[in-house]
C-alpha cells in the first residue's frame, strides 16, 4: 500500500489502518535492554520499597524512572551551560 493510500484510509476513519502495517520487525530505538546488577544499602531498599508502595509500582519500576529522570535533567544542564556561558 502506498502512503498516499494509508493516509487518506487514516484520514476517512475507513478502517483500523494498523492491520495494514507490518509488525513483525518493528524495533524500539535506545529501549534494547541490558541486565545490570546494583547493590544497595538496606536503607536505600527501604526507602524504595516504601515509595514503590505508596505509588503502587515495583522497586525496578521506581528506579528506572528516577534514573531516567535524572540523566534527562543530566543532559538539559549540559545543553544549557554554553548559553549561559554566552550570557555571562
Amino acid at each position: 500500500m502506498k502512503a498516499k493510500s494509508l493516509d487518506k484510509k487514516f484520514d476517512d476513519n475507513q478502517s483500523d489502518v494498523i492491520d495494514e502495517l507490518d509488525l513483525s520487525s518493528i524495533k524500539r530505538p535506545n529501549q534494547m535492554q541490558k541486565r545490570v546488577n546494583v547493590d544497595f544499602p538496606t536503607w536505600m531498599i527501604e526507602s524504595l520499597d516504601k515509595e514503590a508502595s505508596r505509588l503502587g509500582v515495583t522497586r525496578q519500576s521506581i528506579i528506572k524512572v528516577w534514573l531516567a529522570e535524572r540523566l534527562e535533567q543530566s543532559t538539559l544542564s549540559k545543553q544549557m551551560q554554553p548559553t549561559q556561558k554566552a550570557r555571562g
